[in-house]
Parts: C-alpha cells; sequence; structure tokens
C-alpha cells in the first residue's frame, strides 16, 4: 500500500512527498494522519477525514518527539500550506517516510471524500 501512494506522490524540496486526495482515498494511507488544523477547524464545516489525529502545527514539533520516526505519517490541513511545513519539520527532525496531501482539506471536500466532525 505504501509503495503505490509512493509511486504517486511528488518529491518536495523540504524532504517529503505531495500525494493527491483522490490517491489517498482510492489507495488508502497505511500510517498515522495528522491533521495539523486549530481544533475549531477539524470539528468545523469542513470536517476531517477519519482516522485523523488533531496535532495544531504550533504543537507539532513537542508532539513528534514521541513519535516513531519509521512510521509513514500524512499531514493534513485545509488546503495543503501548513500541512506543507509540518511535513518539512518533521522530515528535518528524521523522519523519514513524510507526505503532505495536496490542496489539503479543501481538495478533499471538493472531490466528495468521506469526512468526520
Amino acid at each position: 500500500m505504501l509503495e503505490a501512494i509512493h509511486q504517486v506522490s511528488t518529491t518536495q524540496p523540504g524532504g517529503y512527498r505531495d500525494v493527491a486526495p483522490s490517491d489517498v482515498s482510492r489507495l488508502g494511507f497505511p500510517g498515522r494522519i495528522i491533521d495539523v488544523r486549530e481544533p475549531h477547524e477539524f470539528t468545523g464545516e469542513l470536517g476531517h477525514m477519519p482516522r485523523a489525529e488533531l496535532v495544531p502545527l504550533g504543537t507539532i514539533d513537542q508532539a513528534a518527539k514521541t513519535w516513531d520516526r519509521s512510521q509513514p505519517l500524512l499531514m493534513v490541513c485545509r488546503s495543503g500550506g501548513r500541512s506543507g511545513r509540518a511535513a518539512q519539520l518533521l522530515a528535518s527532525m528524521g523522519f523519514r517516510t513524510v507526505y503532505n496531501m495536496a490542496g489539503g482539506m479543501l481538495a478533499y471536500g471538493a472531490a466528495g471524500l468521506p469526512t468526520e466532525r
């Protein structure tokens, strides 16, 4: 499953890879899904992805200190910007398999993919 995600993703200069919401939905994601938005966004209008864990961007560096650096991570936010910054930070901290969901929850919702609130 991760190999399939890897094949459809694109390498970014910060040491992580971008993947489209449709590919995440179609192929599944075998690791942790980390939503870096604020709590009101996580439960708000756009909702969040099933299995997503809320870890706001401002807390990600502290939270990640206890995470397994070999576990695949998918970073998610509203439009892909904050999650891209989080992915780059995690890659710089030594996480080996970090993905950013391109277009964020805006693209995910526009594709009609399932959300939770």
